[in-house]
């Protein structure tokens, strides 16, 4: 299924393709006139390709390396992460998501792709430039408890605070073999990364998007995954996080409903809930933020990164 299926613009690419052929002496990269005949020799070849619609805070970049790795991963890490890497469903590359956090300052930032498993193992070095971005401010009034919360239920928003940070932290294998789609076939709003004031005090930036939409509207998948939270959250309300493996995680926020149970496995399209407003709510609206690797992303950015 397509974006424009759900009203959405198709996606417009950015990439970025080099191929790095390793020698006994050392490695030749983009930017680099490699020696004539390197490749012919037999040795270890890589392709990284990077696809993304922007190299900016928030943005999700998707990494595809080509290489005679046999059945073994090779690895990569960026911004202090390490990239898990899945082999692609036609078997063609590997893949692997990175996630450039909203606090991520602009500068340069390298991506590290090797297969030691190899001999000699290839290496590859690659710049990522982020550049800066603005966002902008949202005020809003919400009920005062949701601002300054009453003491009795501190010890609440910490503990639940800790408990997604823990599932946060967390990476299992990946599930996930198909591009994400909307949860909704409504258009969301342009709202991530905004810098939010509810009732006159600075908050934190809000890390996702909202769909507005009328209380019961039925929530979907938009990817496979494993329910990891289906419960009631101080600040979310009734809240489903899904996790799709390889440290990429949803958050589906504000249900007034919820027709899954936490260790239901689901697939693209399940229902999930119905659109509600429990929790910190101006009104019935979804509310969908995404983990990956611990970093904030826009899920716009994505579902056009996981597109074919």
């Amino acid at each position: 299924m397509t974006l424009e299926a759900f009203g959405w613009p198709a996606p417009r690419w950015s990439g970025v393709t080099t191929t790095v052929a390793i020698s006994v002496f050392g490695v030749f990269g983009a930017g680099v006139t490699g020696h004539p005949g390197v490749a012919a020799q037999g040795l270890p070849e890589l392709t990284v390709s990077l696809v993304t619609r922007a190299m900016q805070p928030g943005e999700v970049v998707r990494v595809d390396v080509r290489c005679a790795c046999g059945r073994v991963a090779p690895r990569a890490s960026a911004l202090d992460r390490d990239i898990p890497l899945a082999l692609s469903p036609d078997g063609t590359r590997w893949q692997g998501l990175i996630g450039i956090d909203l606090d991520v300052a602009p500068g340069e930032y390298f991506l590290l792709v090797s297969a030691p498993h190899l001999r000699p193992p290839p290496a590859h070095q690659m710049s990522l430039r982020v550049e800066p971005k603005l966002f902008r401010t949202r005020t809003l009034t919400v009920a005062p408890e949701y601002v300054d919360p009453p003491a009795p239920v501190v010890d609440r928003i910490v503990r639940e605070a800790a408990r997604l940070n823990g599932i946060y932290r967390t990476s299992t294998p990946r599930v996930w073999d198909r591009p994400f789609v909307p949860p909704l076939a409504t258009q969301a709003s342009a709202n991530f990364g905004s810098r939010s004031v509810f009732n006159g005090q600075p908050r934190s930036p809000h890390a996702g998007i909202d769909f507005g939409s009328p209380t019961g509207t039925v929530v979907t998948a938009p990817s496979a995954g494993s329910v990891v939270v289906a419960d009631d959250l101080y600040f979310t309300g009734n809240t489903v996080v899904l996790d799709h493996g390889a440290g990429l995680y949803s958050i589906f926020a504000h249900f007034s409903a919820l027709a899954v149970e936490e260790g239901d496995l689901v697939d693209v399209g399940a229902t999930l809930g119905r659109v509600g407003a429990t929790g910190r709510v101006t009104g019935p609206h979804l509310h969908w933020s995404v983990r990956l690797n611990g970093a904030r992303v826009d899920p716009i950015s994505l579902i056009e990164a996981t597109q074919d």
